[in-house]
């Protein structure tokens, strides 16, 4: 996989939950059943990037909000290094009729009181700076990017038990990237709900798929909704007036 065992989630799960991200930013991605195993996102073409902020503006804020109900739980055990870990994340897209743009996770491994979190970013997105979180007013952290796909970016930022708790009772996370022409952007994500489903039971594996396969039906369906409202609104445009002779 993407990581190293020596950090929290390498060789552990990324799992279907966080893949559906993938799969949304790809239009194509296998969610397998077994929540250790861990495939690389698929290439694609025209995958989301960061938005290119104006050149005089300082930054630029993307609003997302949640492209799923609520929070999943998923655990398995790390073949590697024989500890259960358990991840809680969700997708955030722009629009729910739109493909999610970004999705969170924080990774738990019993036994271990350093947690991490994951992001997994659109392209387009100046890497070297890493990026930067903040959970409402309270002081950012650092984190860095770990891998990049053509669909997606992986970041990461380790955590202690009071980053978490300030997730638990947060209202928003913060994150900071420099986009393609250094301009800062700002994703605010909604995180309500996260430690009921952080501290609750994980998800049986097969029904998170399911939910993911709905997911990606409903994205589908709505791409199809839209694509015909354009071609019916087309097909009813007036002729042009020929010009007078």
């Amino acid at each position: 996989m993407i990581l190293k065992s020596n950090r929290l989630g390498a060789r552990a799960l990324v799992g279907t939950a966080l893949l559906s991200a993938c799969i949304a930013l790809a239009g194509t991605a296998s969610a397998q059943t077994k929540a250790p195993a861990a495939a690389a996102p698929k290439p694609a073409a025209g995958a989301p990037a960061a938005p290119a902020a104006d050149p005089a503006a300082n930054d630029n804020k993307v609003v997302l909000q949640a492209a799923q109900a609520d929070w999943t739980k998923v655990c398995g055990k790390d073949e590697a290094a024989g500890k259960e870990v358990c991840y809680t994340t969700r997708d955030f897209g722009q629009a729910p009729d739109q493909p999610p743009v970004l999705a969170m996770a924080v990774y738990d491994v019993k036994g271990d009181d350093k947690r991490m979190l994951r992001l997994l970013m659109p392209v387009a997105l100046m890497l070297k700076p890493g990026f930067r979180y903040s959970i409402d007013a309270l002081a950012p952290r650092e984190g860095a990017f770990a891998i990049c796909f053509p669909n997606g970016c992986f970041a990461e930022s380790e955590m202690g038990g009071d980053v978490v708790k300030s997730l638990k009772g947060g209202k928003t996370l913060n994150v900071t990237v420099r986009n393609q022409v250094g301009n800062e952007v700002v994703f605010t994500l909604p995180l309500e709900g996260f430690g009921k489903a952080f501290d609750g039971a994980a998800i049986d594996p097969k029904v998170l798929q399911q939910q993911q396969e709905q997911l990606q039906k409903n994205l589908e369906d709505a791409a199809k909704k839209k694509r015909e409202e354009l071609e019916k609104g087309g097909a009813a445009a007036p002729a042009p007036t020929p010009p007078a002779k």
